[in-house]
C-alpha cells in the first residue's frame, strides 16, 4: 500500500499491553476509537482515511497526517512520521506537481532540528544516481541526525566478487564523510506469521548474508570497519542506544516542560470549575459585563482621538468604499464625483470623521448657484408682484402665464428684491436640506463603525481599560453601586477580571444594538440641529433687520429703484423673445393716464432666466451659503456629534444594560449551549491531564 498521506504513529509503552493495539485518533477531533489489534483490520482503515480524505480535497497526495497510537509493553515513548516517498513523476492519473508537493511535505516534517530523520533507500539504486541525496542534505547539511538504511541488502550480494568491490558499495564511495554510515539490512518476505517467527526468520537471515559476504566474495569484507553495519539487529541497537542518548540528553528540559504543562492543566481546570460556578452569579457577571463595556467604549474613545491600532491598512476605508459600505454613493442634486482631501487614503474614526467634514463643504461649493425650476421661480415672483407697486401689471403677468420678463418690470423697487430673496430661499432650502442629511447619514456610519474596531482593537491588545476611571464622572450618583463596579473592574487585578465574553451573544447583540441606538439618536438630533440653523438662515424675518438683512436688500433706495427700472426699459428684450404675439403692457401713473411702457414677449427666455437664477445665486443664496456652511454647521457637527457622543457613549449602553432587573439581565447570560461548551472543555483536559501525569511519571520512573 502506498503512503499518500504521513501516518503518525505514536508508541506509548504501556506495561499492560502484552499484545500490540492501536487506536487511531478521529480525522477532526483529539479523541481517539477503540483498540485493534488485527493488522489487516489496521491497513484497511488506513487506507479507507486515506481514499476519503483524498477524495474530498480532490487531491493524490496530502499533508494532513494520520495518527495512530501503538501501545505495547515492549516498546519506548516515541513517535514515528512515516512519509510518502519520494517520485520521479506523477503517475497516470496524478497531477504533475504531486512530486513537488511530496518533496515539500517530506522536507517540512523533517526540518525540526530535534527529529532524527531515517532515510531509506534499496540496495538497487547507485550511490551516483541517488537524486533525494541531495534533497536530504538539503534538510540536513551535515547529516548529523540523519541515518541512512539500504534495504533488500540480499538482493545485491550476487553482484559482488571481489573484496574492494563490497568494501566500495559499503562506503557508499565516500560520499558522507567518516561520520556518516549507512545501514544494509534485508528482512524476510514472509511478513504474515507471528512475532516469534518473523524475528527468528530475521536472524536467520542475517546470518546468511554475513556467511554470504565472508565465503563467497574473494577476500571477503572489513568486518571492522562496516561489519557494525549490517543486519538489522545492528540497526535496532544504534537507534536504541541513539534514542537513549538524546532521550538522556533532552530529559531536564522535557521534565520541566511536562510538570509546567500539568501545572498550565491544573490552573486551566480550576478556571473552567470557577466559571462554571460564576455563569449563575448575577454580581459576578455584572462586574465582567461592566468592565467589558467600559473597556470596549476606552476602545472607540481611543479610535476617535486617532491611533494605528489595528492597522489602518487592512481595516480602514477610503472614501469610495465608505460610501459603498454606507449605501449613500453620491450627493443628492451633484452629478460630478466629489474628491475630498486623502479619499484614497485608508482611514476611520476621527480622520474619517473630518474627511467627511470636508467632502460635504466640497459638495455644497460644488456649484456657484442651483437651478430653480421655471415655474418655481415665476410662482414666487407672481406672488411678491403687487410689493412692486402695480395691481394692473400683477393682473397682466398672471395673463401672460410665464412671461417673467413682464414679471421682472413690476419688480423694480422693493417688491423685486423680496422676490429674489424668496427664491435665494427656495432654493437653499431645496438643495442644501438634502445635503446636510447625506452629511448625517455619513458621520453617522463612521461612529457606527468604531465598533467593529474597537472589538478587533480590544482583541489585539487585551486592554485592561486603563483609562476607564475617566467614564466615572459620567455616571450619576444615583447609580453609585454600578459606580464602585467600574471601580473596582479598574483597579482589580483578578484574573477572572480579563475573562472573554464573547460567548454570551444575547449580551454582545445587546452593546451592538444599545450603540446603533444611541448614534442614531444622534444622528436625529444633529439633523434637527443642522436644519434649524438652515431654517434660521433662510428665514423671511432677517430681510428685515441686521446686517445679514442689509446684505440681502438689493434694493435699499430709489436711486437703485430707478436704475433698475431704466436698465430693464433699456433692455433689447426682442433678443429673449421665442415668438408669438405681444401686447402692450401699461401703469397708471399717479394722474390717472395710461402709460406704455414696453412692448414684451409672452415666454420667458433662456438668457433671462439664467440673469434671474445669477441674480439669486451671486447675492442671496452666496451669503446664505456662506453664513450656514462656514459660521453654522462645522460646529453644529461637532456639537451634534462628538461632544454628545463623548459624554453619554457609556452612559446610554450602561442604562440600556444594567439599568433592568437581575431577571431580564440575567436573559443576555442565558446560554445552555454556552455551559456544554464549558463541561466539553473541561472533560477534555481532564483526558489530557491524565495522559500528561501518566507520560510524567513514566519519565520521571528511570531518574
Amino acid at each position: 500500500m502506498g503512503t499518500r498521506r504521513p501516518l503518525t504513529l505514536q508508541m506509548v509503552h504501556d506495561p499492560t499491553a502484552l499484545e500490540p493495539r492501536c487506536r487511531f485518533q478521529e480525522e477532526d477531533s483529539e479523541e481517539y476509537g477503540s483498540p485493534m489489534v488485527l493488522g489487516t483490520d489496521i491497513a484497511a482503515l488506513i487506507k479507507q482515511r486515506t481514499e476519503s480524505h483524498l477524495e474530498k480535497i480532490q487531491a493524490a497526495v496530502s499533508s494532513k497526517p494520520i495518527v495512530m497510537r501503538a501501545e505495547y509493553a515492549h516498546c519506548p515513548n516515541f513517535t514515528i512520521i512515516d512519509t510518502p516517498g519520494f517520485k520521479m513523476e506523477a503517475t497516470r492519473g496524478e497531477p504533475k506537481n504531486t512530486p513537488d508537493e511530496i518533496r515539500s511535505m517530506v522536507k517540512t516534517f523533517a526540518t525540526p532540528p530535534h527529529r532524527l530523520i531515517l532515510f531509506l533507500q534499496q540496495s538497487s539504486v547507485e550511490w551516483c544516481s541517488s537524486l533525494w541525496l541531495n534533497t536530504l542534505r538539503e534538510i540536513d547539511p551535515t547529516f548529523s541526525r540523519t541515518i541512512i538504511v539500504i534495504s533488500k541488502f540480499d538482493n545485491r550480494l550476487k553482484e559482488f566478487k571481489m573484496r574492494w568491490e563490497v568494501d566500495t558499495f559499503l562506503g557508499a564511495r565516500g560520499r558522507f564523510g567518516d561520520n556518516t554510515r549507512p545501514f544494509f539490512v534485508a528482512l524476510p518476505n514472509d511478513c504474515g506469521t507471528s512475532n516469534e517467527d518473523f524475528r527468528r526468520q530475521i536472524c536467520e537471515l542475517e546470518n546468511r548474508v554475513l556467511r554470504q559476504l565472508q565465503d563467497d566474495v574473494k577476500g571477503g569484507f572489513d568486518e571492522e570497519k562496516y561489519g557494525s553495519y549490517i543486519g538489522f539487529s545492528r540497526l535496532k541497537e544504534y537507534l536504541e542506544s541513539e534514542l537513549h542518548n538524546r532521550y538522556k540528553a533532552a530529559a531536564p528540559a522535557t521534565l520541566a516542560l511536562e510538570q509546567q504543562r500539568c501545572g498550565e492543566i491544573g490552573v486551566d481546570l480550576t478556571r473552567l470549575d470557577m466559571k462554571l460556578t460564576a455563569m449563575s452569579d448575577v454580581s459576578r457577571l455584572k462586574r465582567l459585563a461592566v468592565f467589558h463595556v467600559g473597556s470596549i467604549c476606552n476602545h472607540m474613545l481611543a479610535l476617535l482621538d486617532g491611533t494605528n491600532d489595528p492597522d489602518p491598512g487592512q481595516f480602514g476605508i477610503t472614501t469610495e468604499d465608505e460610501q459603498v459600505q454606507s449605501g449613500i454613493h453620491s450627493w443628492p442634486g451633484i452629478d460630478i464625483p466629489i474628491k475630498p482631501t486623502n479619499s484614497d487614503l485608508k482611514l476611520y474614526g476621527g480622520a474619517a470623521f473630518d474627511r467627511v467634514v470636508d467632502e460635504f463643504f466640497q459638495a455644497a461649493y460644488s456649484k456657484e448657484r442651483p437651478q430653480l425650476p421655471k415655474d418655481k421661480v415665476a410662482n414666487i415672483l407672481l406672488a411678491h408682484a403687487k410689493r412692486g407697486g402695480s395691481s394692473a401689471i400683477a393682473r397682466e403677468a398672471a395673463q401672460s402665464k410665464d412671461n417673467v420678463g413682464n414679471i421682472l418690470l413690476a419688480h423694480a423697487g422693493r417688491g423685486g428684491s423680496e422676490a429674489a430673496a424668496a427664491i435665494a430661499r427656495e432654493a437653499a432650502q431645496s438643495w442644501l436640506s438634502p445635503l446636510l442629511d447625506t452629511a448625517c447619514d455619513r458621520l453617522a456610519f463612521v461612529l457606527q463603525n468604531l465598533f467593529e474596531l474597537a472589538l478587533v482593537r480590544k482583541q489585539n491588545r487585551d486592554s485592561k481599560c486603563k483609562n476607564l476611571t475617566s467614564l466615572l464622572t459620567l455616571i450619576p450618583s444615583c447609580l453609585h453601586g454600578y459606580h464602585l463596579f467600574v471601580e473596582h473592574a479598574c483597579s482589580s487585578k483578578d484574573p477572572d477580571i480579563a475573562e472573554d465574553m464573547g460567548g454570551y451573544i444575547r449580551f454582545q447583540a445587546a452593546i451592538r444594538c444599545s450603540y446603533c441606538k444611541f448614534v442614531n439618536e444622534l444622528s436625529r438630533q444633529c439633523k434637527n440641529k443642522v436644519q434649524g440653523h438652515l431654517d434660521t438662515v433662510t428665514s423671511p424675518c432677517l430681510s428685515g433687520a441686521g446686517t445679514l438683512a442689509d446684505s440681502f436688500d438689493l434694493s435699499d433706495s430709489e436711486k437703485r429703484q430707478d436704475q433698475q427700472s431704466t436698465s430693464l426699459k433699456d433692455q433689447d428684450l426682442s433678443s429673449h423673445v421665442h415668438g408669438g404675439k405681444h401686447k402692450d403692457i401699461v401703469i397708471t401713473n399717479a394722474h390717472g393716464r395710461m402709460e406704455k411702457r414696453a412692448r414684451i414677449a409672452y415666454e420667458i427666455s433662456g438668457p433671462l432666466y439664467s440673469t434671474i437664477c445669477k441674480m439669486c445665486g451671486d447675492s442671496f443664496f452666496a451669503i446664505m451659503r456662506k453664513v450656514l456652511i462656514e459660521n453654522n454647521v462645522h460646529s453644529a457637527f461637532e456639537s451634534g456629534f462628538i461632544t454628545p457622543w463623548r459624554r453619554g457613549l457609556f452612559m446610554a449602553i450602561f442604562l440600556d444594560l444594567f439599568a433592568v432587573s437581575d431577571e431580564k439581565f440575567m436573559d443576555m447570560f442565558d446560554v445552555p449551549s454556552g455551559v456544554d461548551s464549558v463541561r466539553n472543555e473541561r472533560h477534555s483536559l481532564l483526558e489530557r491531564q491524565k495522559i500528561l501525569v501518566s507520560c510524567l511519571k513514566e519519565f520521571t520512573d528511570p531518574y
